[in-house]
């Protein structure tokens, strides 16, 4: 597994509640490989990780701790997981009018999301 390919697997686990940055992954993996946890190599131009003999034992001898992605998960409230969850589809769909949407669509688009954010900030002015 790539760098990237990690990111995108520790932000499922967690639901979306974490997306770490390549800033944390690439060192974080560097570090690993200089404990010899992990071998990087070369392969089809990125640079895959598998354990080392010496990560295999690490990992079972922590078998049955709580993962990180499940500390993530517990220490983040639910609404909050549903709300990083709704940003990222909407990311999605935005993406999709630019690549594919004509004027009139993006024009709308972009009235709509001007709209979304004055409620947005209406909401958060709200006394609770």
């Amino acid at each position: 597994m790539h760098g990237y390919e990690m990111i995108k697997e520790i932000e499922q686990r967690t639901d979306g509640a974490w997306t770490p940055s390549a800033g944390s992954i690439y060192p974080t993996l560097q570090l690993l490989e200089e404990a010899d946890l992990i071998r990087g190599e070369e392969s089809d131009g990125k640079r895959r990780f598998t354990l080392t003999e010496t990560g295999t034992a690490e990992q079972a001898e922590k078998a049955g701790e709580q993962t990180p992605w499940d500390a993530v998960k517990a220490d983040a409230a639910p609404e909050q997981i549903s709300l990083a969850t709704s940003m990222k589809k909407l990311h999605h769909s935005i993406a999709q009018v630019f690549q594919a949407g004509d004027e009139a669509q993006q024009k709308r688009v972009r009235e709509l999301l001007d709209e979304t954010r004055r409620k947005i900030y209406a909401i958060l002015a709200e006394e609770n």
